[in-house]
């Protein structure tokens, strides 16, 4: 996102001193381990909420296929594109800086991503001849089960970031046969995109998922989130967040300041609720599994 002089300053300074470091000293096994564990909470498990399996490829190196068999009667399988290796290119740094983004898309499907899925799979009925589009989508799982098992008129699947949508678009494809008469498309989309009027107050319904941890970015989010959302009919904005220490909060402000109201659940669904006190009571699938960094509020937005 394009967000001024200072921000990107900011922003592109951090992403090449990461860079830098990483170029100059290769850190240990436990640094490494220790560095994942405090700043990204990055994590091969989750919620466990949709069954999954790995398509082998041998011929492919880079990318994986994940099949997602949804929890409902009838429902398709659907088939995940994503990214396996585990470490940052060059590119993938200068894209960054290009266009004033965040890399995260391309890291791992996140936790908050699969309970945002299975939020809209159990509560299929909401999306039913809306218009959705999902922000900071990254491989684009949530957008995906809704286009499948929803009836929505038509999902809208964006990120800023080139390379995810890419990403989004092949995953599109792999599924198209299984969204019905639901119209999908991938759509590369900067917080800070409100010139484009074609979508301006078009939108029933905006999902995104732990899209508020960079507080950089906050006020494009609050704003894209105003700027899309359709003003002449209810409409709304479902956000899957944790609080990422005071993270949640600042964004909220923002959200105040925008003239947006808001409402925070933190037991929106029996099964989720269900996990998640498993995980607290530390039943060894998600070593560090600390609620304040990944579960997921229920964050309501509308005009």
């Amino acid at each position: 996102m394009e967000t001024g002089a200072a921000t990107t300053a900011k922003a592109s300074s951090l992403r090449w001193k990461i860079l830098r470091q990483a170029l100059l000293r290769k850190p240990t096994d436990e640094q490494s381990a220790v560095g994942v564990k405090r700043i990204t909470r990055k994590t091969t498990q989750g919620f466990n909420l949709i069954p999954t399996n790995l398509v082998q490829d041998p011929t492919n190196l880079t990318d994986a296929t994940v099949c997602y068999t949804l929890p409902i009667d009838s429902a398709p399988k659907l088939y995940i594109n994503q990214r396996v290796v585990d470490r940052a290119e060059l590119s993938d740094f200068e894209i960054c800086n290009q266009y004033n983004i965040d890399n995260t898309g391309l890291v791992c499907q996140w936790p908050s991503e699969e309970a945002l899925a299975y939020f809209c799979l159990k509560n299929a009925d909401m999306f039913r001849s809306k218009r959705v589009i999902e922000l900071g989508a990254g491989y684009g799982l949530a957008g995906l089960v809704i286009a499948a098992v929803t009836d929505a008129s038509e999902v809208v699947i964006s990120d800023g970031n080139p390379q995810v949508v890419d990403y989004i678009q092949r995953n599109i494809d792999a599924n198209s046969k299984a969204f019905g008469g639901t119209r999908v498309k991938a759509m590369m989309l900067h917080w800070e995109q409100t010139g484009n009027s074609n979508i301006s107050s078009t939108f029933d319904l905006i999902v995104a998922s732990d899209c508020t941890f960079f507080k950089d970015f906050h006020n494009g989010l609050a704003q894209i989130v105003k700027f899309l959302l359709k003003k002449v009919q209810p409409s709304e904005a479902i956000f899957f967040s944790p609080k990422r220490g005071d993270s949640l909060e600042k964004f909220l402000e923002k959200i105040k300041e925008s003239n947006l109201c808001f409402s925070i659940t933190e037991n929106y669904d029996a099964e989720i609720w269900k996990h998640h006190n498993q995980l607290m009571n530390g039943d060894g699938s998600w070593p560090s599994y600390e609620k304040d960094h990944c579960y997921p509020l229920l964050v309501r937005i509308a005009l």
